[in-house]
């Protein structure tokens, strides 16, 4: 590693998800290898092909203050909530307010808020919309208000890249610190899209999963018999730190963020590109910046979200640019697809498999895929070796985005 080289270290998690209102519980979930999965009951579910999620365990309401949840979006509600716990995990870190940033990102924002406002302005008029209406739905509202929560001013920022927009936070937020800007970023990702046109559009692409009669065993990664994935929601958000700031303020630490790939498939708006080049490249990529060889990589959480197209084409893509060496998982087998959120809840995931050598088990994986020739941890958790060791988080997106971020055991 390069010693001139700003080192930057994770200090602080946050995470609201279908497995639990906070990191402790979604960790136990995915540990237990259960499911956040389950039938909806929505009036307008029976007119849809798919009467399924993966919804908030914990729903922001029941946390937040009514007069606070009101003028957020729920993706909003969800980011708050999560970089709340983030921020006292970290211990409420005292910082120059122009050495500390946010990055936070929602692949698809407010959608809840256009719908329902719409609908609002069709039956009541304008009079009756919101104030805070505009807010709500911008994309970048999660930031702003993420922002406003820890009186970040080194820059406030919101990636916006599908389902890799949570996963790109996060390597914006490494780069930050890198580069001077600041010393400590709060970064991840957040969704809330279960919704009938959301569900619908997603069935109109043949995206979802339609195993009414088994949701809990509707999202199978890697799986052969696979349909199609899971939506859900939430978000998952981390503190970034300066290790020179976190050792001058005696911060406990729980991993190293080591580096960051990008690329873009320059393929199709919504399909892969077939030979998963662009995956490779984003991994390899992400090494590079690391400064790690592949051999070092001993997990990796794949992006797998059970869909048809995807997941065998990131397993030939992990063997070529990784090797069949690390032990992997796809903790959307129990969260369901967050979207946006995707990246963030599974870098949590991927530090804590870190922290406590321990890679959750990939549910419903009865019978891997064909080309699926790399080692999926199934049935129980595996412990993962002592010494140092590196993870990988993937996180790819419509539009052909590919992001690998990755995080490696502290030492001093």
């Amino acid at each position: 590693m390069s010693t001139d080289r700003v080192r930057v270290v994770v200090t602080g998690l946050g995470a609201t998800t279908p497995l639990g209102g906070d990191v402790a519980s979604t960790w136990s979930g995915l540990v237990a290898g259960r499911s956040g999965v389950r039938p909806l009951n929505q009036e307008w579910i029976d007119v849809l092909p798919v009467g399924f999620a993966a919804p908030a365990a914990v729903d922001p309401t029941e946390v937040l203050p009514r007069p606070e949840a009101r003028r957020l979006d729920r993706a909003e509600q969800f980011a708050l909530v999560a970089a709340r716990e983030a921020w006292r995990d970290a211990g409420s870190p005292e910082v120059d307010a122009d050495r500390l940033g946010v990055v936070v990102g929602s692949g698809i924002g407010g959608i809840t808020t256009v719908l329902s406002a719409y609908d609002t302005f069709k039956e009541k008029g304008w009079q009756r919309l919101s104030p805070f209406t505009i807010p709500m739905l911008m994309p970048n509202g999660a930031a702003g208000w993420v922002g406003l929560e820890v009186g970040a001013k080194a820059g406030v920022h919101s990636t916006v890249s599908a389902c890799a927009t949570g996963a790109e936070s996060i390597g914006y937020a490494l780069e930050m610190i890198r580069s001077g800007r600041a010393d400590i970023v709060v970064a991840g990702g957040t969704e809330a899209a279960i919704h009938p046109l959301n569900l619908a559009s997603f069935a109109a692409m043949r995206a979802l999963s339609t195993r009414n009669d088994e949701p809990e065993r509707a999202s199978r990664p890697f799986d052969k018999n696979r349909d199609g994935f899971v939506l859900g929601e939430g978000s998952g958000i981390i503190v970034l730190e300066s290790l020179e700031h976190a050792r001058a303020r005696g911060a406990r630490i729980y991993a190293e963020a080591l580096g960051v790939g990008y690329s873009a498939d320059a393929h199709h708006i919504a399909q892969p590109e077939p030979e998963g080049r662009g995956i490779v490249l984003a991994m390899e990529r992400a090494l590079a910046n690391a400064e790690i060889a592949p051999s070092e990589v001993l997990h990796i959480n794949a992006h797998a979200t059970s869909t048809p197209a995807g997941d065998v084409m990131e397993a030939v893509a992990i063997k070529s640019a990784i090797g069949d060496h690390p032990v992997v998982t796809a903790t959307k087998s129990m969260t369901g697809h967050l979207l946006g959120g995707a990246g963030g809840v599974e870098s949590v995931a991927t530090i804590l498999s870190l922290v406590n050598r321990l890679v959750p088990p990939t549910t419903n994986l009865d019978d891997p895929d064909d080309g699926v020739e790399i080692d999926v941890v199934r049935g129980e958790a595996r412990a993962l070796p002592e010494g140092e060791i590196a993870a990988i988080n993937n996180s790819f997106g419509f539009g052909g985005h590919n992001v690998a971020v990755v995080f490696k055991t502290f030492h001093s």
